[in-house]
């Protein structure tokens, strides 16, 4: 792919009112009162860096990109991973507010050894047991709009979309008329056999593919042909397995990862037709968003084996734990480790060996340490849950193969091969489209947004108002009716410092605020010679 490509801005030629008056005519507080559409369908592409919504790979993205609003700095939650973000996206508040800190977590109460996917169906089950169904600590999308009596349909190729409506307990009307579609299973279970017939009678392909067409598309026709067979609801959500699994299997810009995001468009011209032909497309708001970034792995280091050179009894899965051992969990582009008893002393010695190595960028600690910043800073960890030491990677702006911008160091995987979890912006920065009755027409915005803003702009969108205030901010600026003004945006820069014999310890987290909404745009740093 030629690299000049990724430099080409989306929103070029959309003309002036996408560019002017965004610091002066910006809302600020608005009312719940319902938007114009009947109907808001959310559409989750994994993976997708907005640099690729380019017209000859994504042509249905593009036309919506340029006719309705383009987010020109939409921003992923730190840990820039799946599961994070796709809770993020279900309730509209950070890590520490939804208790879901990272795709895979230790959580002793769920598995005394090792780790545990946070979508996994048994890890969902057996923390939903354990805490009386408190295993998301607040609601979700879903829930909140079947509480306000109605349905919805979720529909994903991943199983990230449990966590959107996981409860088997459906007992009002609003309930059991809702479905939830993760990676081939459903619920209620009784579902499946009208999504296969949708389907021409096919089981869901579980057996990922690059691209992986039939996956997706299955999902899909599910979606369009099964849920929607009467009616569309109030709400849908259809979550994609790509372009993520394409750029895991090879990078961002290879061949397999453009024919992805073909792929994706394809689905996407799906929807749109769907609610064309039943009549509804000029009443529904669509919002096509990703979980995160990507990147390319750029270098391979074992934090477990140099742990272990060091005098830590380290582990990637304890056999027969005992105080002080550590537990460290890859998660691509940043490590999180458990200390079993939260032992200080071993805390201490963690940060320290991480503050000498050439492969560490940013350290966030549940203890305060020098040269570090408190988990809290990035909104990560309950009393109860989350890491003892967290490390970001380093990362450069440095292009792969392809000419994609975005390298990191990695715990694991294939150097050459896609992953992300960074705090780069290559992973920090993921895609928003939005366009329908209620969004501005060929509109580029400038302002700060994020994944944390999408729950509470739908929910304005339906006339539904959360029972709790929510981390992020109706994205009123792209409305037609978006109100009064908002605070411009400020952006700031924390560093942290550190002197170690030898070497000079530094690092720095850079944030902006729009009024009370933080987004969080890039950290880095590093060790270096005195």
């Amino acid at each position: 792919m030629n690299r000049q490509t990724f430099c080409k801005p989306v929103g070029a030629g959309l003309g002036l009112m996408g560019w002017l008056g965004l610091l002066l005519l910006l809302p600020v507080d608005l009312a719940w009162a319902r938007g114009r559409a009947e109907h808001v369908v959310l559409v989750v592409w994994d993976g997708m860096r907005p640099d690729f919504v380019l017209p000859q790979y994504t042509s249905n993205l593009y036309h919506l990109a340029t006719n309705g609003v383009f987010f020109k700095q939409h921003h992923s939650v730190y840990v820039t991973s799946t599961e994070v973000n796709g809770v993020v996206l279900a309730t509209g508040v950070y890590p520490n507010r939804s208790g879901i800190m990272a795709n895979s977590e230790f959580r002793p109460e769920i598995g005394w050894l090792g780790a545990f996917g946070t979508e996994s169906l048994d890890a969902v089950r057996r923390a939903d047991l354990l805490t009386r169904d408190q295993y998301i600590l607040v609601p979700t999308l879903p829930e909140l709009v079947q509480d306000a009596g109605y349905p919805t349909a979720v529909a994903g190729t991943k199983p990230v979309v449990l966590l959107h409506d996981r409860s088997g307990k459906r007992t009002t009307p609003a309930q059991r008329n809702s479905i939830n579609l993760f990676r081939g299973m459903a619920l209620p279970r009784a579902a499946l056999e009208t999504l296969k017939k949708a389907n021409d009678d096919r089981e869901f392909p579980t057996n990922p593919v690059y691209p992986n067409t039939p996956g997706d598309e299955w999902t899909t026709k599910a979606l369009t042909h099964g849920m929607w067979r009467k009616t569309v609801p109030k709400y849908s959500l259809l979550w994609l397995s790509d372009p993520d699994y394409s750029q895991h299997n090879e990078a961002p810009g290879a061949d397999v990862a453009l024919r992805a995001l073909e792929s994706c468009d394809k689905q996407l011209g799906a929807v749109l037709k769907a609610l064309a032909d039943k009549k509804v497309r000029d009443k529904t708001d669509i919002l096509v968003v990703s979980d995160h970034g990507f990147s390319t792995i750029d270098r391979v280091v074992d934090v477990v084996a140099l742990l272990k050179k060091a005098g830590f009894n380290a582990f990637r899965r304890f056999e027969n734990p005992e105080p002080g051992d550590v537990l460290v969990v890859g998660l691509g582009g940043s490590v999180s480790l458990y200390v079993v008893d939260r032992d200080e002393a071993v805390i201490r010695r963690l940060v320290e060996f991480f503050q000498t190595t050439d492969f560490a960028s940013v350290i966030f600690s549940r203890i305060p340490l020098p040269g570090t910043f408190p988990l809290t800073q990035v909104r990560i960890g309950t009393a109860t849950t989350g890491p003892d030491v967290l490390v970001a990677m380093k990362w450069s702006s440095e292009r792969n193969a392809y000419g994609a911008p975005g390298l990191y160091v990695s715990d694991g995987g294939t150097k050459g091969k896609g992953s992300h979890a960074s705090f780069g912006p290559a992973d920090v920065r993921a895609m928003l489209v939005a366009a329908g009755p209620d969004f501005k027409q060929g509109f580029l915005s400038e302002l700060p947004s994020g994944n944390i803003d999408i729950v509470p702009t739908i929910l304005h969108l339906l006339g539904i108002k959360p029972p709790e205030p929510l981390d992020g901010r109706v994205l009123a600026e792209a409305l037609v009716e978006g109100g009064t003004s908002v605070p411009a945006p400020e952006t700031r820069v924390i560093e942290a410092s550190r002197t170690m014999g030898l070497f000079q310890w530094h690092q720095y987290l850079k944030l902006t605020t729009v009024g009370s909404t933080v987004y969080f745009d890039e950290a880095g740093g590093g060790a270096q010679l005195r």
